[in-house]
């Protein structure tokens, strides 16, 4: 049964409660911490952080190593306490794992002709070693869902799926994500299939891409990024008489039979780390609960897939050096406040955001501070390009899922007291919720929200986003506003509640339970 706090702190928000629960009164004080947050300071780390020196910081990479040294050593300059197991180090002990090239083996048998495929021309996604001494080929296509639908296990089962599907890379930016997960989709249907492997022809590039990148393996979770979450391997072939084959043959069994190995992977150590500081709280019944500030200090890294002398080099300076250098300078303006604010307040910056929100669900999994006294999670995304694609965003910013808890309201208020309008983006508050390190945090239940400015601009993900590009005049005063929303969090008694009438809070709310070990009520 709810206890009467339980049931306070996920009841629907009556109107007026959030502004007599967390309104604030810009002191002196507070205002000196405010005009603290300098234009020119973000311009100056962003300047390096998003550096080619850096690379890219991709996740792992010396470059990303670089920013997690720079990032504590501000949060040191500020005073914050050192968080994590290797001082302001939360580390995490993974390994990049490769196959060995000699053990690639990739040869289609057609009457009396092999076609083999060096791995020069293939581009392997595979979860783990392969072996397949001899498998039956059969051609699907790709684009006829009901096809793929009429399919069945006996079929296909044990048998080498062979097919034909827009590459990624190949397609505009605004298809890539309906591409992807297209084919998340297919890859889900094979598995379901049973088939042995699926055989993707690719008739625009020449050379294949290998095995590509080191897999990231993190121990508590080891089927590598890369390949379908299925498991069902995956090899692209660029060889011609490859794609010949497959123009010449009619859906369905095809006289021929494949062969193909993959090796084990051999194992690298990597150390990756969060960058945890903590500002202790003043009062003494609350400064053993926290109010967390993140951001992802990632970023893609360098391709080298393009051409000569052209930008390889993807800097991420909104995505998202704007939110880490909002971090280390919001980190600086309020460890100047005296008193300090009366909950904790933890500065956090992750890693590996960019390969699946890795930092942020290693914390969640490894909680520095008990997630149930964690009372939010404010994060910082893009907030320092305002050229949207939807034209010019001065002076405003957006919250993801903010009508799901009472944060997005708080921030509402924070605005209208440092004129920031922190509005819901009708199309993409509720789609961007899940797409950033927001959602670790509230899927262990802590109300945890994305502010952002733009959310789609030029050169997202591309080598054009660079540090001279941002406005550094808008992001110091949206960091003002954020600012303001943080004390206005860490000063009240109330705790920001979910919003029990959003069906799309549910499974938060359950979240929020389950951490307090709350049973949910009876019908």
């Amino acid at each position: 049964m709810l206890s009467a706090l339980s049931m306070a702190l996920v009841r629907p928000a009556a109107a007026g409660d959030v502004r007599a629960d967390f309104d604030l009164e810009i002191t002196p004080d507070i205002q000196a911490v405010l005009d603290a947050i300098s234009a020119d300071s973000l311009r100056g780390h962003l300047s390096f952080i998003a550096s080619d020196m850096l690379a890219g910081r991709d996740t792992p990479s010396p470059g990303l190593d670089i920013a997690a040294e720079y990032i504590a050593a501000h949060f040191r300059r500020a005073g914050l306490e050192p968080a994590g197991d290797d001082g302001y180090f939360q580390t995490a002990n993974w390994e990049m794992r490769l196959p060995a090239a000699d053990d690639f083996r990739l040869v289609i048998r057609a009457g009396v002709r092999s076609i083999t495929t060096p791995l020069d021309q293939a581009s392997v996604q595979a979860s783990e070693t392969l072996e397949i001494g001899s498998a039956r080929l059969f051609k699907v296509d790709y684009a006829d869902a009901d096809a793929l639908a009429a399919l069945t296990a006996d079929e296909v089962g044990g048998k080498v799926v062979f097919t034909e599907a827009p590459d990624v890379r190949n397609v505009g930016r605004d298809q890539r994500r309906e591409v992807f997960m297209a084919q998340r989709a297919f890859g889900r249907r094979m598995a379901e299939l049973n088939v042995a492997m699926v055989l993707f022809v690719d008739r625009v590039n020449a050379a294949g891409t290998g095995f590509g990148r080191p897999a990231l393996i993190d121990p508590e979770n080891p089927f590598p990024r890369g390949g379908f979450r299925s498991g069902v391997p995956q090899i692209t072939s660029h060889h011609p008489d490859v794609v010949a084959l497959y123009d010449r043959s009619a859906p369905g069994d095809v006289d021929a039979t494949v062969s193909a190995s993959i090796g084990e992977a051999v194992g690298t150590p990597v150390k990756l780390r969060n960058v945890i500081g903590l500002l202790p709280g003043s009062d003494p019944a609350l400064k053993d609960t926290y109010v967390l500030i993140t951001g992802h200090y990632d970023h893609v890294g360098v391709r080298a897939d393009l051409p000569a002398g052209e930008d390889n080099i993807f800097n991420g300076a909104n995505d998202d050096g704007s939110g880490t250098v909002s971090v280390m300078e919001l980190a600086a303006a309020l460890s100047r406040l005296e008193p300090r604010p009366r909950r904790s307040i933890i500065f956090m910056c992750v890693f590996g955001e960019e390969k699946g929100l890795l930092g942020s669900r290693f914390y969640g999994r490894h909680p520095v501070f008990p997630i149930e006294k964690t009372v939010a999670d404010v994060n910082l995304e893009q907030v320092g390009r305002t050229d949207s694609t939807e034209g010019p965003q001065i002076g405003n910013a957006s919250l993801t899922g903010i009508d799901f808890s009472e944060v997005g309201e708080i921030f509402m208020l924070a605005g209208e007291k440092t004129d920031i309008s922190v509005y819901k983006h009708e199309r993409n508050s509720d789609a961007f919720f899940g797409r950033s390190d927001n959602q670790a945090l509230a899927d262990q239940g802590v109300p945890a929200h994305t502010i952002c400015v733009a959310y789609e601009y030029p050169d997202y993900h591309g080598a054009g986003d660079h540090w001279d590009k941002v406005d550094y005049e808008n992001m110091a005063a949206v960091n003002r506003m954020v600012a303001l929303g943080i004390l206005m969090i860490a000063n009240a008694d109330a705790e920001p509640r979910w919003n029990a009438d959003n069906e799309k809070a549910a499974r938060y709310i359950e979240a929020w339970r389950e951490r307090r070990g709350i049973q949910t009520p009876e019908p």
